[in-house]
């Protein structure tokens, strides 16, 4: 009997529940708007807007399972979507390509704007777009005229070329760090659009530790160093998102201590990036070398 009662006070119909989230947002809205926090109707007011939630989450977590399933069943029933969620090569060559035309269209927005400006803030990130544009475009080209694992030779070498060409990536991060401490340069978003950001960084700074871990078990070189240069370019994007942070949030604080901090993550990144660099390079040499030496 209590287990039935409990059962139809938190799992409503779906259009009472409509009215719930209506009617408790709009008294939310009231009671902060006109200043009522301490009043008796608002503890009413947060009661209603708890059990709301409640409600709210009990009935996401009993309704969303099966559209999830659903839509999955429906996303594996077409081909294209179903090779890009199992075929991790297919998977890295789509990823290639949109981040080759990401890295181009950011090529071309630096670019202009170091020409209508007249400043090299700009011309530096053009550089270094173009860099990581030519770096996607070298291992699409291999992968376009080689079948992944059909040549591990050629792999080790397009894979060194790519983590020497990442070592002159250090330079223009160097560059870029420089002009951030010494002009007292940096990027800002304004409004809501810094969480946003913030938010977009972090899922692909994540993203990339995940698939630098992933795709190494697989084996391939071409396939790893498309995923370091995924994670050096997220960890590019945390120091841009670190100098806006401090555009925004960082007015009580002392402008050294926010150069030095500045300083340290850039040259902490530059390290990172050239560890994984070298360690491709003299990976890549030793097996180049073992199998010139059996051939």
């Amino acid at each position: 009997m209590k287990k039935n009662i409990w059962r139809k006070l938190l799992f409503l119909p779906v259009w009472l529940i409509l009215v719930l989230t209506v009617c408790s947002t709009a008294a939310l809205i009231a009671v902060f708007a006109y200043g009522w926090e301490i009043s008796p109707a608002a503890y009413a007011v947060y009661v209603l807007a708890f059990y709301t939630l409640t409600v709210l989450c009990l009935a996401c977590w009993k309704t969303f399972p099966g559209y999830c399933r659903s839509i999955r069943g429906k996303v594996y029933d077409n081909r294209y979507a179903s090779r890009y969620l199992t075929d991790p090569v297919f998977r890295t060559h789509v990823s290639l390509y949109i981040s080759l035309g990401i890295n181009l269209l950011y090529v071309a927005v630096n670019a202009v704007s170091a020409a209508v400006y007249s400043t090299a803030w700009f011309g530096i990130f053009a550089v270094y777009y173009t860099i990581m544009a030519v770096m996607r475009f070298l291992l699409l080209r291999y992968m376009h005229r080689n079948a992944i694992g059909q040549s591990r030779f050629g792999e080790l070498k397009r894979s060194r070329l790519c983590a020497y060409i990442l070592m002159f990536v250090n330079l223009i991060l160097t560059g870029a760090v420089l002009m951030m401490v010494t002009f007292d340069r940096g990027f800002s978003y304004r409004g809501i659009l810094i969480y946003v950001m913030a938010m977009y960084t972090f899922y692909i700074t994540v993203s990339a530790v995940i698939d630098l871990f992933k795709y190494r078990k697989l084996g391939s070189p071409v396939m790893s160093v498309s995923k370091i240069i995924k994670f050096a370019q997220a960890l590019v994007s945390m120091l841009f998102l670190e100098t806006a942070m401090f555009a925004q949030f960082g007015g009580d604080m002392a402008p050294e201590y926010q150069r030095l901090m500045i300083m340290l993550t850039g040259g902490g990144i530059a390290l990172i990036v050239v560890i994984m660099a070298v360690y491709v390079i003299v990976r890549s040499t030793e097996e180049i070398r073992k199998m010139e030496q059996t051939t």
